[in-house]
């Protein structure tokens, strides 16, 4: 049984993978929203706790019920690239001029 690597919830460097996972749904990188929970963390931990576990039931609901769309980005680009018109001068081999 093969597992599915883009799965927050299964890779072996997260806990839960709520942080990576609204980082990826938002846009932004997660590691801030991880120093912002532990930094909270010091204050008041059963309150963080609570919010981070409430996040984790969100995320989990949103990605049940929402789950994201595969979509082969590569592909895209090689057939995008294919129908492109090509120039004259535009070769996969370049000459070089030999010197004498």
């Amino acid at each position: 049984m093969q597992i599915d690597k883009n799965i927050v919830l299964w890779r072996h460097d997260t806990f839960l993978g709520v942080c990576q996972a609204i980082g990826q749904d938002f846009g932004f990188n997660p590691d801030w929203l991880r120093v912002l929970f532990g930094g909270a963390l010091l204050f008041n931990p059963v309150l963080v706790v609570g919010i981070y576990l409430g996040l984790a039931v969100v995320v989990l609901a949103s990605r049940l019920l929402f789950p994201a769309r595969r979509s082969d980005s590569s592909v895209a680009v090689a057939t995008s690239e294919a129908k492109a018109p090509r120039a004259d001068n535009d070769s996969d081999i370049a000459e070089i001029a030999h010197a004498a």
